[in-house]
């Protein structure tokens, strides 16, 4: 074990402001395992935020954080920035947007999406993996392939090199972070 991650980490949770617990994580990291959070919801930035402020003698027991950041919902990523400067690593959850990124029967693939995979020759997948990878703070991002397809396609992602002007124009496609979620909890899940 190299990583312990708290699941979904939230303040409603209280996790952040329990002493015991974070007493417990700073002692697990000060005997050197490295101890994340992930953050999930429309208020994932505010998390990561308070958790940068967690602090036992001075010294955050944090070294990693594990949030969805996509085409669809990026608000995350200027609290992500601040966790990646204050030396804390970046796990890139969701970047297919629960497979809403990419064609699917019965689900529209975004315009905007299919053009710029178009022009890359690429596929859609790789487009928006690429487009997680090209973010400066991101430490890893995971694909959530589960076919021999599905790996193929997205390793694509590693040989695409998104311009400004893609990802500008793929930047039209972020939606309010309450309606993703709401969107995403009305998923069918298999």
């Amino acid at each position: 074990l190299r990583l312990y991650q708290i699941h979904s980490a939230t303040l409603e949770s209280g996790v952040l402001d329990d002493r015991d617990v974070i007493g417990e994580l700073a002692r697990l990291a000060e005997a050197g395992l490295a101890v994340g959070l992930s953050v999930s919801g429309p208020r994932q930035a505010v998390t990561v935020r308070r958790a940068l402020e967690v602090k036992v003698d001075g010294r955050s027991p944090f070294a990693s954080v594990q949030a969805t950041w996509n085409l669809l919902e990026p608000s995350a990523g200027p609290a992500l920035a601040e966790a990646a400067e204050d030396g804390w690593g970046v796990i890139v959850k969701e970047a297919l947007a629960n497979g809403r990124l990419v064609p699917r029967e019965g689900w529209s693939l975004p315009e905007a999406l299919a053009s710029v995979a178009r022009r890359h020759g690429g596929t859609a997948d790789a487009v928006a993996i690429a487009a997680a990878r090209v973010q400066p703070w991101r430490s890893v991002v995971l694909s959530g392939a589960v076919t021999r397809g599905q790996i193929t396609s997205n390793i694509a992602a590693e040989n695409l090199e998104p311009s400004s002007d893609d990802l500008a124009e793929l930047g039209a496609l972020a939606e309010p972070p309450e309606r993703y979620w709401a969107t995403r909890a009305a998923l069918a899940w298999t």
